[in-house]
């Protein structure tokens, strides 16, 4: 498997457990009060924190289990990438839109942060996912 692709798999994998982390954590604190009023601040500040940590330690981790492929990126894996990149900036283009709507229409503080940082998870899901079927299944350059 190349480096790039446990790349893609990291990303993935921190991406759906720090934000499931998130959603436990503010479910929890709302405890039947109504979710817009839920304290989420701190809990989306270290989740993104802690996953930010975990891909850097992952990722130094990966490259020192396979040393020998560490610095070797080819004109494939940098077509994967960018292919990669281009699908998930979609689901920010997405957060972005719907989060100027939200704040257009007044909703409170916590939708919009909350639908950023979804198009945020949404997008690296995504784009993980696209490498990772790219290195799979084949990836037709034009």
């Amino acid at each position: 498997m190349a480096i790039e692709e446990k790349r893609a798999w990291i990303m993935a994998v921190v991406t759906i457990v720090a934000y499931g982390t998130y959603l436990a954590l503010v479910l929890n604190a709302a405890a039947g009060a109504p979710l817009g009023e839920a304290p989420y601040v701190y809990a989306m500040l270290w989740t993104i924190g802690g996953a930010i940590v975990a891909a850097i330690l992952l990722n130094i981790l990966a490259a020192i289990v396979s040393p020998r492929d560490g610095g070797k990126k080819d004109q494939r894996d940098k077509e994967i990438n960018r292919l990669g990149e281009h699908i998930g900036q979609s689901f920010v283009i997405l957060g972005a839109v719907l989060a100027l709507l939200f704040a257009i229409t007044g909703l409170a503080a916590f939708w919009i942060a909350n639908v950023i940082y979804l198009a945020f998870v949404l997008s690296s899901i995504l784009g993980s996912i696209a490498k990772i079927v790219a290195y799979r299944r084949g990836f037709q350059s034009w």
